[in-house]
């Protein structure tokens, strides 16, 4: 068992709170702070922190031992590699809309990218390494997204309440063919309008918006969040194709999964977040970074059903979030008064988001608190777990062999 000292990432959209609160930092922070990053990721790896305050990054301590940190079976499968990121997300603006590749899909596309010559971290590049980026999210607070297609005849319902004439031949096409080639020629359509059109029909679209949030019905909440978007990015494609999405709301504990091809924008709030070990994103819109629309509407799945909303399985004391990735398996933990064990097997990782706890393996006994994190290798088995405070919730991210 090893400390851990992970990296914050601090793009525009983040919290000047959430972390910085989580970590006992200085409130507010003087910059936006979006993601904690708790792993092995080449652009920005944890580091585990010795007794006596020294720093060793976990990516190199994998590689120069994978089957001693991964276990030998691991480090066959995952190579000298973590195959999981582990974040924590603070959200307080909405996240690009964006998509992420199939296995096969990322393998083509890195392949393809390296053999152009774009650089890996140039700006206009879309895969940046060859593997999938499956995601699970579970929120830590309310948490707001935009999640997968919604059923056709719900987004034709939507686009006729909304009552705008500039949108009715657009309705109509979706009207007519109610499935997911409809939903393809749709998003294909609005996804490609010239901009001329964009800053003609978004402000159209703003005003049936107002009209339909006003009158507090159904579909109220989706027009004020088209609404939102509008108001920060004003003649974007993203802007219409957020009419067809699900409006997700999670209270804490709950959480999506995410599969190749799904797309979403997180709107806001702050969750733990589990995926694949890759930063592989194609964006749709929703901000100023590079959008490839030929590229994601290659990798897009219009015949998704609507992502379930998951609330765990309980297991020996543990709430785990089954998916079908074998890159990760998340579980929360809340504390209680017995002792409970952390599952064996392979890398994990523990996180402590509210009180603190006392954790016990290999003969010592380390203290977590709000914002502490551990390393838990291979070796580390008969590891347990026991609340030293009201409240007490800790996350535990491994694989999902």
């Amino acid at each position: 068992m090893e400390l851990l000292d992970n990296p914050v990432r601090p793009y525009s959209w983040g919290s000047r709170t959430v972390i910085a609160d989580l970590l006992g930092q200085e409130v507010p922070s003087p910059h936006p702070q979006a993601e904690l990053w708790l792993g092995a990721h080449p652009g920005a790896p944890s580091h585990l922190v010795g007794v006596d305050g020294t720093r060793r990054s976990l990516l190199d301590a994998i590689t120069a031992d994978p089957a001693g940190r991964l276990g030998a079976a691991r480090s066959e499968r995952w190579g000298a590699r973590l195959p999981f990121l582990f974040k924590v997300l603070a959200a307080d603006e909405p996240l690009s809309l964006q998509a992420h590749p199939s296995a096969q899909q990322a393998a083509e596309g890195f392949a393809r990218e390296e053999a152009t010559g774009i650089p890996r971290d140039a700006p206009d590049r879309n895969y940046r390494d060859a593997n999938h980026k499956p995601e699970l999210v579970c929120a830590l607070t309310e948490f707001h997204a935009l999640v997968g297609f919604r059923e056709p005849t719900a987004t034709v319902a939507l686009l006729r309440a909304l009552d705008v004439p500039a949108l009715a031949a657009h309705t109509e096409l979706l009207a007519a063919q109610p499935d997911h080639h409809g939903l393809r020629a749709l998003f294909t359509t609005w996804i490609t309008l010239p901009q001329s059109s964009l800053d003609a029909l978004v402000p159209a679209l703003q005003e049936g918006c107002v009209r339909l949030a006003g009158a507090g019905q159904e579909f109220s909440a989706e027009a004020r969040t088209v609404l939102e978007l509008s108001e920060r990015y004003p003649g974007d494609a993203g802007v219409l194709a957020a009419l067809m999405l699900q409006r997700v709301t999670l209270a804490p504990g709950e959480a999506l999964y995410l599969p190749a091809g799904n797309l979403h924008a997180y709107l806001a709030g702050a969750a733990v977040e589990l995926m694949a070990n890759s930063d592989n994103v194609l964006r749709g819109g929703l901000t100023p970074k590079h959008v490839d629309v030929p590229e994601l509407l290659r990798v897009l799945d219009f015949t998704a059903p609507a992502a379930p909303v998951l609330h765990g399985t309980r297991d020996a004391g543990w709430c785990r979030y089954d998916t079908p990735a074998t890159e990760f398996l998340l579980r929360r933990w809340q504390g209680g008064p017995d002792e409970v064990r952390v599952p064996d097997g392979g890398p994990r990782i523990l996180l402590c988001t509210s009180g603190a706890a006392a954790v016990r393996g290999g003969g010592a006994e380390l203290a977590v608190k709000r914002g502490t994190s551990l390393w838990l290798g291979a070796g580390d088995v008969d590891v347990t777990v026991s609340a030293r405070a009201e409240g007490t919730q800790l996350f535990l991210a491994g694989d999902g062999l």
